[in-house]
Formats: structure tokens, C-alpha cells, sequence
């Protein structure tokens, strides 16, 4: 019985017959819950073939199962935003990104802040802001019920020292390749502006990145990544860990590092307005660091390639300071630079927000962009976990 269960996890195993899909599209509606971290998702068959989000409904949903509102007051909005091609369904099928409402359709639902960017980078478009985000995290197995611990490590005990993970090649140096390869693949099929993939520093850790995104875009493509990553280890039976430091002691943790540019540090000249970025940034330290990411500080300690948390600095070519400037930028004299400070779990549309503003729109919107998350906060205990000690 359970081989025919693992069977069944490959979607394909019951393939759609030509009477299925005739005049109909299946429509995988996804949305970020009230942690601002889980992604949840509910399936909607249309009676047509949908091609456009015109041609979307909004779509509502049990809020109060999904830490967004009590059962007095318990329907939330999901308005679809951004469509992308269904890689595990196939066949025409599509999913659906959608914005969280409150029961007014006006007020964002608890830990969506899609809403919030969307205002940042409507003012930011003339200077047309690329983001490419690298994803990092780890990749952990069940044992039993309740415990979990790193793929490709002794159980319950630790590998050898890290070293000769990165970019590792080899049965044993490399654990879980098959699931980012089809996560690559999956990306791809979907529309999802994946730009490649890498062993990371610790066993079992992985990174990969999405862009170049334009403004809005960087959050919307890396929240579907997130998915089809989550679905695919949902499939094998392998968590996605993106904990900024799920494993204490001397391994490295997991970060979002967001490559930034703006068409003006793009022109001829652009190193000079680097520069004036990173006064902006400076200044703003505090509130960047309250955007990027739950648990944070204890990665961001000056150690495994990492700034310290409480200090702001800017190298070139240095990755173990808050902001690297690559050697190319310097070389040519304008380009991009890597923000290294947030972490494996920030929301994307937070932090490419709170760049753009600082650095393009004299922190207009940084007040309210501390604030909505701060009420967040505000709203629910933190629930970073350690995972192992």
C-alpha cells in the first residue's frame, strides 16, 4: 500500500483524459497566510479557457483557519494579481498570485504587504529598479512525527566541517540535487524568472536566484518559486527550511542577499550615485534591519560571511559587510550592488520596497512600511524556532 501511495504523489500517475479540460481551465489560487511566511493555495475550475487575469474572479477563503481573522468575521478576498502557467498540472493550467483583502476589500489581510510595495514602486518607476534575489535554505528530512534534521547529515549527529559543500559536485558532497534540478525545471515551465541555482556553504543548504526582476515583479516570482519549491518537497517528503539560522554553531546561515540596481547607477557615472545610496541606506539601517526577516540577528553576527547586525559598512568585493560593491561595478564604473543583510525569510515585497524607497524616493514610504509591519508584529508572537542545537 505505501509504495502505491508514493505512486500517487507524482501527479502525472492519473494523466488528465482529452474529455477532461474541454472548455475548462483549473485555476490553483495561491496566497501568503497571517504568519506573512506560509503560502496556502485552493483549486477553482472555470467553465472557460482563461488566458488573462481579466478574466479572474476574486475568490474568497476561511480566514480564520489561516491566522488571518476569528469565525465572526472570517471571509478574506484573494484578488488575483499575477498568473503563471501550472508546472505540475500542465495542460493549459494556470496558478493564480493573488493580494489578501479583510472583508471590506479595501484592507489588506493580515500579513500580505504586496499592497504596500505596490504604492513604493508606482513613484519609482522612472528610474526603473532591477532586483535579483538569492534565495537560500535548507533542505531537511522527517524523522518520526516530530523531528526533522538536515538532508545528507548523520542521524542525529554532524557532518565533517564545511568546505566542501559550496558548489559541490559528488554523492558526498552534495545532498539533494534531484529536488533543486526539478525545481528548476518546474520554475522554468511556470514563467518564473529563475537565473540559476547553487550548492551552498553547509550540507544540505541551497540557493537559488530569481532575476532580473522590475520593481513589483521581484516578489511576485520569487513567492512562486517559494511555492513550487515547497510543493515539489511536499511530493518527495522533504522540508524547505528558510529559518535564517536553523542550525546553531559554527555553520552558516540562510540570507535573501538582494542585487539592486537603479537606471541611474546603471548610466555612465552611476558609481557616484553608489555612493550617495549607501548615505541614504546608512541612515536607514535600523529600519532595513526590522524588514529583513524574523531571527535575523542571530545569522547577521559579523561571522560566515555576514555583517554584524548593529553596524552598517560597505566594501568592495567584501562578503562580510552589510552592502557588497562587485568588482565589475567598480571596474566599469556603474552597475548594481548586493545588499547582504536580509535573511532566508524576509517578505520580498517588504524589502524591495524599503530599498527602492530609501534610495530613489528619500524614504518616503519608510514610516508606513515600519509601521504596517510593526502592527503585524504587534499581532502575533514571534515564532522563529531552532530547529537544532
Amino acid at each position: 500500500m505505501q509504495n502505491e501511495i508514493q505512486a500517487a504523489r507524482n501527479f502525472n500517475y492519473y494523466p488528465w483524459t482529452e474529455h477532461a479540460l474541454k472548455d475548462k481551465t483549473i485555476v490553483e489560487y495561491i496566497w501568503i497566510d497571517g504568519t506573512a511566511k506560509g503560502l496556502r493555495g485552493k483549486t477553482k475550475v472555470t467553465s472557460q479557457k482563461i488566458t488573462s487575469l481579466e478574466q479572474l474572479d476574486w475568490w474568497t477563503y476561511d480566514g480564520s483557519s489561516t491566522e488571518q481573522a476569528n469565525t465572526n468575521d472570517s471571509e478574506i478576498w484573494i484578488k488575483p494579481v499575477a498568473l503563471f502557467r501550472d508546472p505540475f498540472r500542465g495542460n493549459g493550467n494556470l496558478i493564480a498570485l493573488c493580494e489578501g483583502y479583510n472583508s471590506d476589500k479595501k484592507t489588506p489581510a493580515k500579513g500580505n504587504f504586496r499592497q504596500y510595495a505596490t504604492k513604493v514602486f508606482n513613484e519609482t518607476a522612472s528610474e526603473d529598479p532591477w532586483f535579483g534575489i538569492e534565495q537560500e535554505y535548507f533542505l531537511f528530512v522527517r524523522q518520526g512525527t516530530t523531528h526533522r534534521w538536515p538532508l545528507g547529515w548523520p542521524e542525529g549527529g554532524f557532518p565533517y566541517r564545511q568546505g566542501r559543500y559550496y558548489c559541490g559536485v559528488g554523492d558526498y558532497n552534495c545532498f539533494g540535487r534531484a529536488v533543486v534540478e526539478q525545481h528548476l525545471r518546474l520554475c522554468l515551465d511556470a514563467g518564473v524568472q529563475l537565473a540559476g541555482l547553487n550548492a551552498e556553504v553547509a550540507p544540505g543548504q541551497w540557493e537559488f536566484q530569481v532575476g532580473i526582476s522590475r520593481g513589483i515583479e521581484c516578489g511576485d516570482h520569487m513567492q512562486l518559486a517559494r511555492y513550487i519549491l515547497l510543493r515539489i518537497g511536499e511530493e518527495l517528503g522533504i522540508d524547505v527550511i528558510l529559518d535564517p539560522k536553523p542550525i546553531r554553531g559554527d555553520w552558516n546561515g540562510s540570507g535573501c542577499h538582494t542585487n539592486y540596481s537603479t537606471k541611474s547607477t546603471r548610466a555612465e557615472g552611476g558609481y557616484e550615485v553608489i555612493k550617495k545610496h549607501m548615505v541614504a541606506l546608512k541612515e536607514k539601517h535600523l529600519e532595513h534591519i526590522f524588514l529583513y526577516g524574523e531571527g535575523n540577528t542571530y545569522r547577521l553576527t559579523g561571522t560566515h560571511e555576514t555583517a554584524s547586525h548593529s553596524i552598517f559598512d560597505y566594501k568592495e568585493g567584501g562578503r562580510g559587510s552589510s552592502i557588497r560593491i562587485p568588482v565589475t561595478t567598480l571596474t566599469e564604473g556603474k552597475g548594481y550592488y548586493e545588499d547582504r543583510r536580509p535573511a532566508s525569510n524576509i517578505d520580498p515585497y517588504l524589502v524591495s520596497a524599503i530599498i527602492a524607497d530609501t534610495t530613489i524616493l528619500n524614504s518616503k514610504f519608510c514610516k508606513e512600511l515600519v509601521e504596517a509591519y510593526r502592527r503585524f508584529k504587534d499581532q502575533r508572537e514571534d515564532d522563529t524556532v531552532v530547529i537544532c542545537k
